[in-house]
């Protein structure tokens, strides 16, 4: 910046970098393209998969689009906001977290060409914006499916394009049973309300050794305890269950406590208070005979010693959410102090409490629960990196289920879906007038960089096979022709039974196009490290600043 004198005049501090204008955009573009390309092998049933090392020196070995990004460290701000969206993706919906990075990559990488020739970033805007209306449009009238809860098979037939995709797929029967019989176990519908926490009480424990195969959704809950005391039983038929979360010892003082003793008689009267104290909580519990008690905090000695001598196994210091699931699963109430225990709280919903010993743990099993409303996914397999592959694609298939159960439309699979729209979309930018019909055009173009990266996966001849299968949609009727993942060759969705659910979808394009355009606006990054504080400490060095991300 000149004043008049000629003199330049300095408004940023000397050591900031800042970029404006065409080249920020080209930058953030590139940077975006990038991100796309680590993950575009990931898409489809013929998947590699990648092996990332986390700074612990742990190895990840996935093909999870959120997981690969959230391994890797990344310095340029624009690809920051690109891990983000697959974060979001696996949030909000757990699946299609790679085809999203790899279609906001495009729709990026498509808008490049407009900036070169000067097209204003509102114009763009404009156009991609009306595109996404449009797409969720034609998504949601014309190419989706209804489906009908009770329909079983049709059910797995999704899951099962979900799992197809993952290191799972060689047991995708399996996986679907699991995911299926798992979300059904944890949904509660109540005055028209379906609520599905898969989170808390669908939880997966991963048991290295056995095989794949041996992996099951238990009818009931699995802990990794052991009952406190040797010889307490293992074994119980029907068992009554308390549930506790107050410790069964002798409260000590928080802080110090001074007691004075005259006689040497008050110490051992002391010492007899502190048993009568635990005699008298046992006795509150053994009043309601129960088999099994659980308790979120510790058992002294001599609570084991009284609870044993009235045949009671005991199990303690569960996590809070193990003892919530416990809970859910053979109707019991948690109860806080032991004299407010009454007979409504017992739980007596589980059939059996076996205590089983693999590898070299222990592990409690409470099962054959009566209509349970919580399960433990247990998971066997060859080594942990196997096991936490599997969990990750498990928790895919159970947000699918999940989805599903929510909102039972669907739409055909395998990029046939976004060549049908990207028809639509090609047809409807005529009736568009003016400069914005170009852009708008473009995102069609870009969508069919799903089916055309599943054929660059399978190894095929891409412009070949694009080509004919663009001809396929240009006729009425073939909605729902894609390409089939595993050989590269055009097929029917329908015959091949590839479905998604609708919000997988839609969330897809909503993520990929709002990113695209958030990026599309930017067009100044200033970073820089800050200079010294007046007390001399020198302040933390600025990251590219994020004000500069945001419009």
């Amino acid at each position: 910046m000149m004043s008049q004198s000629g003199a330049p005049i300095l408004v940023l501090n000397a050591n900031t970098k800042r970029k404006f204008g065409h080249k920020v955009q080209l930058e953030n573009i590139a940077a975006g393209k990038a991100i796309a390309d680590v993950v575009r092998t990931c898409i489809g049933p013929r998947a590699m998969l990648k092996m990332l090392m986390d700074p612990m020196g742990g190895i990840v070995m996935t093909n999870d689009g959120n997981a690969i990004l959230r391994e890797i460290t990344v310095q340029h701000p624009a690809a920051k906001s690109f891990i983000e969206i697959a974060r979001t993706q696996d949030e909000e919906v757990g699946d299609g977290t790679t085809s999203v990075v790899v279609l906001a990559g495009e729709i990026l990488g498509v808008a490049e060409q407009f900036l070169e020739q000067k097209l204003h970033p509102t114009v763009i805007i404009r156009a991609y914006r009306q595109a996404l209306e449009d797409m969720l449009d034609f998504l949601d009238r014309e190419y989706s499916t209804p489906l009908s809860l009770d329909d079983e098979p049709k059910l797995i037939e999704v899951i099962k394009s979900c799992v197809g995709t993952k290191f799972i797929g060689r047991w995708s029967d399996l996986a679907c049973s699991i995911a299926l019989s798992a979300v059904k176990t944890v949904s509660i519908r109540d005055e028209g309300r379906t609520e599905i926490d898969i989170k808390r009480y669908a939880k997966v424990e991963k048991v290295p050794g056995g095989a794949i195969e041996d992996s099951q959704v238990l009818n009931g809950i699995m802990l990794n305890k052991d009952v406190t005391h040797p010889k307490m039983r293992r074994f119980i038929k029907n068992p009554r269950i308390v549930l506790l979360d107050c410790s069964l010892e002798f409260k000590k003082g928080e802080s110090q406590t001074e007691v004075e003793i005259v006689k040497e008689t008050d110490f051992t009267r002391l010492l007899q208070i502190e048993e009568e104290y635990i005699q008298q909580i046992c006795s509150d519990i053994i009043a309601l005979k129960p088999d099994l008690v659980c308790t979120e905090k510790g058992v002294s000695d001599l609570a084991q010693h009284f609870l044993l001598k009235a045949n009671i196994s005991v199990l303690r210091r569960l996590r809070k959410s193990d003892n919530n699931r416990v809970a859910r699963a053979c109707n019991a109430t948690i109860v806080t102090r032991t004299d407010e225990l009454r007979e409504s709280h017992v739980g007596t919903g589980a059939g059996q409490f076996e205590i089983k010993k693999i590898g070299d743990e222990y592990f409690t099993f409470i099962t054959e629960c009566v209509n349970p409303k919580a399960c433990t996914i247990l998971l066997r397999g060859p080594s942990k990196d196997i096991l936490n592959e599997v969990e990750r694609n498990l928790q895919d298939a159970l947000h699918v289920a999940k989805n599903i159960m929510l909102n039972p439309k669907l739409v055909s699979g395998g990029g046939s879906i976004e060549m049908a729209i990207s028809q639509s979309l090609v047809k409807k930018s005529a009736e568009i007038a003016g400069v914005t019909q170009w852009p708008y055009k473009a995102v069609a173009q870009a969508l069919e960089v799903i089916p055309r990266t599943l054929l660059q996966n399978c190894g095929v001849s891409t412009i070949r096979t694009m080509t004919s299968l663009r001809a396929k949609h240009a006729v009425s009727g073939n909605a729902s022709w894609g390409i089939n993942g595993e050989t590269g060759e055009m097929a029917d969705m329908k015959d091949l039974k590839v479905w998604e659910p609708i919000v997988v979808k839609s969330q897809v394009y909503k993520t990929a196009i709002e990113t695209a355009i958030l990026l599309v606006r930017i067009d100044d990054i200033v970073s820089g490290t800050k200079k010294r504080g007046d007390d001399g400490q020198p302040k933390a060095s600025a990251q590219p600043t994020e004000e500069s991300m945001k419009e």
